[in-house]
């Protein structure tokens, strides 16, 4: 029998004569051999060694030889089902890995795989919605010095410039008391709706050049927090910077898109209102932008993940929105629910910020809270400002949630669907990550 650990019989003997050192039944001697002169002629059998094994670890069998037995199996361990034996059918190693004596602790038989490597705030395999969502908070509490730096910067900038617009250029009363005066003409009706058109507009514009800023940094500093690798604001922005223009110019393509849906479902309402059928052409012009909305929401979602494409990929505005339509094909109600979790989840922390910030600006103004709510406050300098501050620390919350989600969530997809784990592990370090050989090899 070839010796091998965990093979060998216990107890067994190196040959199949009287061992040496042992106490047991041996044959008798014969007098006359047992006295044989010292010149007599010796055996030349096979002898032993004069070395021999300290007493007791050899034993001669008292009786027949005892087949051999294999060593009792090791307790269960815990998991599903029992232990596997010592070497599975075939012959084969198990690979590391799988379960047992072989695998992880805690996966007993043949169960599931041990847990994925973790170098940053997210495991290098397939996300959960609840992984997301802590991912973008603990990219942002880990690395809060570059996240709340760059959020801080760009809120500040960009609330500035909205209360001095406000203050210098916005703050018409007349417009707004046109608005709250039943009795005001039509013409007066239609200068003030064109100039709080036109103020609203312009302050979405600003505030969307903030957001847009805010989410190129921020989209380099997730994917170096998932691989475990800290930035600082200038790296962030000497990463970003090259791709910053092709990000405008992919926000505002997306803003065109989405205004050209609308417009192409309320045009045939409007040209039934131009033609004199007032009441059918409104009807109809509602329908047709509740059925662009859809169409407008549905695309928006299919080219969410454009931006962290064109930022991490380096691509094109064009190319980038293909690579979005492609990670996002057979997902798309579950990026929505995601991204609209996300928002959700965003604003309401940032209004339990932003709300008593406002009520306090209403209350330190003019005509106090009442004129606020009843609409018929001034929008002095004490409530632009104080306003204003509450605004930044919402943004300071909302821009690395949205950002940090957007981004993970593009990583995610790509592990589905392209291993990107792989290429992940090998950019944070983790040895030997993925190469272990199949079963069964």
């Amino acid at each position: 029998m070839k010796d091998t650990p965990g093979w060998a019989s216990p107890g067994s003997a190196p040959s199949e004569g009287h061992e040496p050192g042992t106490s047991g039944p041996t044959e008798p001697a014969d007098a006359n051999t047992a006295q044989q002169p010292e010149d007599a002629p010796q055996d030349t059998g096979p002898k032993w060694s004069q070395e021999q094994p300290p007493p007791g670890q050899w034993s001669a069998p008292a009786g027949p030889a005892a087949p051999p037995q294999a060593p009792p199996p090791p307790p269960p361990g815990p998991g599903w089902g029992s232990q596997p034996p010592a070497r599975p059918p075939g012959g084969h190693n198990p690979p590391p890995g799988w379960g047992g004596g072989y695998g992880h602790p805690g996966y007993g038989g043949w169960g599931g795989p041990p847990p994925a490597a973790k170098p940053g705030v997210i495991p290098l395999r397939p996300l959960g919605v609840g992984e997301i969502l802590d991912g973008a908070v603990s990219t942002m509490r880990t690395y809060w010095r570059t996240v709340l730096g760059i959020s801080l910067t760009v809120a500040v900038v960009t609330q500035v410039l909205v209360i001095l617009l406000q203050g210098f250029v916005l703050n018409d009363s007349a417009g707004t008391e046109a608005l709250n005066d039943p009795s005001a003409s039509a013409e007066e009706l239609s200068r003030a709706l064109g100039e709080t058109l036109v103020g609203t507009s312009v302050v979405f514009l600003i505030s969307l050049i903030g957001t847009v800023a805010a989410t190129a940094l921020l989209t380099t500093v997730t994917s170096r927090a998932v691989l475990g690798k800290p930035v600082t604001t200038s790296e962030a922005w000497r990463d970003a910077r090259p791709q910053v223009p092709k990000l405008f110019g992919l926000i505002f393509l997306l803003l065109l898109i989405t205004f050209g849906v609308i417009l192409v479902g309320a045009l045939p309402g409007i040209l039934v209102a131009a033609s004199g059928s007032n009441g059918g052409g409104i009807a109809l012009a509602v329908l047709g932008i509740v059925g662009a909305a859809v169409v407008a929401v549905w695309l928006m979602i299919r080219f969410s993940l454009a931006s962290p494409a064109l930022m991490l990929e380096k691509q094109s505005i064009v190319k980038s929105m293909s690579r979005s339509v492609k990670l996002v094909r057979g997902s798309w109600w579950r990026v929505l629910g995601i991204q609209l979790l996300a928002t959700i989840i965003a604003n309401i922390v940032a209004a339990i910020v932003v709300l008593p910030f406002t009520f306090l600006a209403a209350a330190l103004s003019g005509e106090g809270v009442g004129g606020f709510v009843e609409g018929t406050g001034d929008l002095g300098w004490t409530f632009l400002i104080v306003s204003g501050i509450g605004s930044v620390i919402g943004s300071m919350i909302t821009f690395p949630i949205t950002a940090g989600v957007t981004v993970l969530l593009y990583i995610d997809q790509r592990i589905r669907r392209e291993a990107l784990d792989l290429e992940l592990a090998r950019a944070a370090g983790v040895q030997g990550y993925g190469t272990d050989p199949a079963p069964g090899s």
